[in-house]
């Protein structure tokens, strides 16, 4: 099976390129597409400075309307998700999150924090339905309704629907992976201000 690696990204000029570095070593992927989700930074630019395809939208759609417009994109029957904001994400993680797909024993897995930071160690160990790093077969992923609107529920989303649908989901350590906390990209005030609209969609997309 074909591999596409989907990057959403939102102003994520600082991190995208190791992202990015690190799937172009990995021999599984055949693929790569960078949504600029509206971004106002140097995000796309930076994405072209890679073998990639760039996928700039307009405006910002939300994390769930990205990774919709990436999957569009693509043919390609396993597609894998990894946020643009990773720190320490080498060929070996990516290739330890697509191993459960690619061979067959389930339909979607999800990478899990662990020996990182502690901040995001903690947060994926209490809630690992929340990680944005995951490999998920296209046909699976393209049955779930409404994933454009989600936002950051997207997760939760794509969860859900495969619980209901007695997909078993493989949970894979991504041991010294960590990601750059919102309030240290953006500040203090404007990073509380995206995490609480990010809890918001969350809880939205639990009570859908």
């Amino acid at each position: 099976m074909r591999v596409a690696a989907i990057v959403p990204a939102y102003n994520e000029e600082q991190t995208i390129g190791p992202v990015i570095e690190a799937l172009l070593e990995c021999r599984r992927v055949e693929e790569i597409i960078v949504v600029s989700d509206g971004s106002d930074d140097r995000t796309a630019e930076v994405a072209r400075r890679y073998p990639v395809k760039v996928l700039e939208l307009e405006q910002n759609v939300g994390k769930g309307g990205a990774m919709k417009a990436g999957a569009n994109e693509t043919n390609c029957e396993v597609l894998l998700f990894v946020d643009a904001d990773l720190v320490g994400l080498h060929t070996e993680h990516i290739e330890a999150l697509l191993e459960p797909v690619l061979s067959g024993r389930t339909a979607m897995s999800i990478g899990v924090f662990s020996e990182g930071r502690r901040s995001t160690d903690l947060a994926q160990k209490l809630a690992p339905a929340l990680s944005g790093q995951r490999a998920v077969r296209k046909d699976l992923f393209d049955q779930v309704p409404n994933l454009e609107h989600s936002g950051y529920g997207v997760e939760i989303a794509l969860t859900q629907y495969a619980e209901r649908h007695n997909v078993e989901i493989v949970r894979v350590p991504l041991p010294t992976v960590s990601q750059v906390m919102k309030e240290e990209k953006r500040g203090l005030v404007e990073g509380m201000r995206a995490r609480l609209k990010m809890y918001w969609e969350i809880v939205r997309s639990l009570r859908i």
